[in-house]
């Protein structure tokens, strides 16, 4: 049995349908850390995170690995990241659309070392991606590349 109301009563109702709708937040998680040995941190908006396997990540988290510490990581647009031992790396801009694969990586390697599998964004297009050190700026051009830092 259907019911019906009047328009005067469902109004309230479709404006807080409305509400829910409007205040739920875009996604935040830009990957996800596949793999962790040693030690490893997350630095995120002022805190220290232990570095957990499943652990999801967000823009502007800052990775570092202790002398005995490596990473995995699988960000959203399926590119590979993997850190080795004494590295720190900054997440500092993941924009990402599935259904067109457009959008934008940046990330910095401040020290250490890091393996990057592109994804998406990049095979879309190469200049979308980019990785940071601090003497140069890494645009990928190919799949696969190592960079490495010294201190």
């Amino acid at each position: 049995m259907t019911k019906t109301f009047p328009l005067g009563l469902a109004r309230p109702l479709l404006a807080a349908a409305a509400a829910i709708v409007v205040a739920v937040p875009a996604r935040a998680d830009v990957g996800q850390i596949k793999v962790a040995t040693g030690q490893v941190f997350v630095d995120r908006k002022g805190q220290s995170l232990p570095g957990r396997v499943g652990l999801v990540l967000e823009a502007d988290d800052v990775l570092r690995t202790g002398a005995d510490g490596s990473v995995g990581i699988t960000m959203r647009d399926n590119s590979l990241l993997s850190a080795g031992p004494n590295s720190i790396l900054s997440l500092e801009r993941f924009e990402f659309e599935p259904t067109t694969s457009a959008g934008r990586f940046d990330a910095r390697l401040q020290r250490g070392t890091l393996a990057v599998v592109s994804g998406r964004i990049a095979k879309k297009s190469p200049q979308a991606m980019t990785v940071r050190t601090p003497s140069a700026v890494l645009g990928v051009r190919g799949t696969e590349f190592v960079v490495s830092v010294d201190e």
